[in-house]
């Protein structure tokens, strides 16, 4: 973590798993930790809690965990 509250992620493709996306964004060190975050409620996208572990996260959506804001952008 850098200790940043809030993390603008440039998406290469029309869309990131969510699990992928909290790896790739340093919020969790594996995509396994991602999804345990997931399975613990830990996560919410554009303020709702998120059960799937593999939700589509597309540009425009705001995915929150442990007090960090990832903002995905095209």
């Amino acid at each position: 973590m850098t200790g940043k509250d809030e993390i603008e992620f440039k998406l290469r493709g029309d869309h990131v798993p969510l699990c992928d996306l909290l790896k790739l964004a340093g919020v969790a060190d594996s995509g396994g930790q991602g999804k345990a975050l997931v399975a613990a409620g830990e996560v919410s996208v554009d303020g709702r809690p998120e059960a799937r572990k593999t939700a589509k996260i597309r540009a425009g959506q705001r995915v929150a965990c442990r007090g960090v804001t990832i903002t995905v952008v095209a």
